[in-house]
């Protein structure tokens, strides 16, 4: 009788496991994500391209004219050391990378006299900047974020815009502590 029960009782548990290892099958099946080229580090679902503002958007990013220059946002979270997003030309901003700004041949954007100044650091939140220099190869530790970030050394900046709107969707919030979300909200 014993042994009937502790054979009941490991198919019970077999079962219960199969059920779970299928679920995360399944879980994880439905996370499948798509690149749009680039270096991946922004995979996106493909139904986030379904908002027309990001078709729209994106269509007008494919124009840009190439070069050896960055686009770069800059996105200020209060407490961080990175510096904002930088994506290559004719890419969208699902592809864009966080950064830290090396600034030894050039001060970023935004580096300014803290003192007496009308203009706070950060004041440039989601300004976009035609950047150019080149990523060192390091990455940096932001202990206030607990990212390990790459390093971009700045020589170079122009503005393009002081309202590009949005950067990865329509109505995502600037500023504050907190970094955007890089995945789709529902519409």
């Amino acid at each position: 009788m014993k042994h009937d029960q502790n054979r009941s009782g490991q198919s019970l548990l077999r079962m219960a496991c199969s059920l779970l290892l299928g679920g995360v099958a399944l879980a994880l099946s439905a996370c499948t994500t798509t690149s749009t080229g680039g270096s991946g580090a922004g995979t996106l679902p493909s139904a986030a391209y379904s908002h027309p503002l990001v078709k729209e958007r994106n269509a007008q990013i494919a124009n840009e004219p190439m070069g050896n220059y960055y686009i770069g946002r800059r996105w200020w979270t209060d407490g961080t050391r990175f510096w904002g997003y930088l994506r290559k030309p004719r890419e969208p901003w699902s592809e864009a990378r966080l950064v830290i700004m090396n600034e030894s041949l050039q001060k970023q954007p935004d580096r300014i006299s803290e003192e007496g100044a009308e203009r706070v650091h950060g004041y440039d939140q989601n300004y976009e900047y035609r950047i150019w220099g080149s990523f060192t190869g390091a990455t940096v530790y932001d202990p206030n974020s607990n990212f390990r970030i790459p390093e971009f050394r700045l020589s170079r900046y122009e503005l393009i815009s002081t309202n590009p709107g949005f950067l990865f969707w329509p109505g995502e919030k600037t500023g504050g502590r907190r970094l955007p979300p890089k995945h789709p909200p529902t519409f």
